[in-house]
């Protein structure tokens, strides 16, 4: 069955766009539901986009905007959730978004006659996982691949980079303010890969048949320490900081600490995650090559660096 409607569930957030751009570019109509318009609003030039606004957690509403669609792709997910009670595996913000939707857009598939399904999910996800973010999410593959009425594909990524990304770009951005930074959990692994790769796995697994019933990890060509990805993120800055590894108590201290502050850069059920390492020996699907961050990153950090953004100030300055 040829692809030619698609609904795209958070497909307003850094990855959705790029998942939005490949699709455009092969002519597939595609449906953005967003609470609110203003923040898709990136979205609204693409030809083939229509960005409307609806609360998928509202009954009946996914229902309606699968209607006439031919696949479903689901790219929500969150970070961090108010505390989870006594005895519960999870938060309830975890469990809305990443065990509740994805049971909401299965049966909304079901009323609507959609047979296609695709999944984010997260590298390390399982119902054993030391965090409640792994934990939620393996509940929500579940849900998904137990829908064997559905044609259903499950992607893992690590940790995604590219332009506009909330990891790399933060990591500069304090550099900026700090000679030395003290980074929790400095030692974590990760096997960052590239959002543009990401993009593509996901439209191109929607017309291979090979690939319903499957989860697939997606990583990038090379394996890092957190410690490592800082130091390569402050030095495209211009600006080589010390980068201090904390040691366990003191990771949780920070994350403690952060995760009461506004913006929550660091919680302790992130520190928890970072126990396990977000990395993997399998190879992108569908024969796509793995970019590395060094082939790209520097396209969009490099102009952090002052010598860059004096001339830039020149430019613009008309001298």
């Amino acid at each position: 069955m040829k692809i030619q409607n698609v609904l795209v569930v958070g497909g307003a957030g850094f990855i959705g766009r790029h998942v939005l751009n490949v699709l455009a570019a092969r002519g597939i109509n595609a449906i953005v539901p967003t609470r609110r318009r203003e923040r898709a609003k990136h979205l609204i030039l693409l030809p083939t986009v229509k960005v409307v606004e609806a609360d998928v957690n509202t009954q009946g509403v996914l229902e309606g905007l699968a209607s006439g669609c031919d696949a479903v792709v689901n790219l929500v997910g969150v970070l961090h959730s108010r505390k989870a009670v006594s005895g519960a595996a999870y938060g309830d913000d975890f469990r809305q978004a990443h065990v509740e939707l994805p049971q909401h857009i299965v049966n909304a598939c079901r009323a609507a006659g959609v047979r296609r399904l695709v999944h984010m999910s997260a590298l390390g996800a399982a119902k054993d996982a030391p965090s409640e973010y792994l934990r939620s999410k393996a509940a929500g593959e579940e849900v998904v691949l137990a829908a064997n009425d559905l044609a259903v594909t499950v992607f893992r990524p690590s940790v995604v980079f590219g332009p506009e990304d909330n990891f790399l770009n933060t990591f500069a951005c304090l550099a900026k303010f700090s000679l030395v930074l003290p980074i929790a959990c400095a030692e974590a692994r990760f096997q960052p890969v590239y959002v543009g790769d990401v993009a593509q796995a996901f439209v191109r697994c929607l017309e291979e048949r090979d690939a319903a019933g499957r989860a697939y990890d997606l990583v990038g060509p090379r394996e890092y320490s957190l410690g490592e990805i800082v130091n390569f993120a402050s030095s495209l800055g211009g600006r080589r900081r010390l980068v201090l590894g904390l040691g366990a108590g003191l990771s949780a201290l920070q994350a403690v600490v952060l995760e009461n502050l506004p913006g929550k850069m660091l919680t302790m059920d992130n520190v928890r995650s970072m126990s396990v390492p977000s990395v993997s020996a399998a190879p992108l699907p569908f024969g796509i090559e793995p970019t590395s961050m060094e082939a790209v990153v520097p396209l969009y950090l490099a102009h952090a660096a002052p010598r860059d953004r004096f001339g830039e100030l020149r430019h613009k300055a008309g001298r």
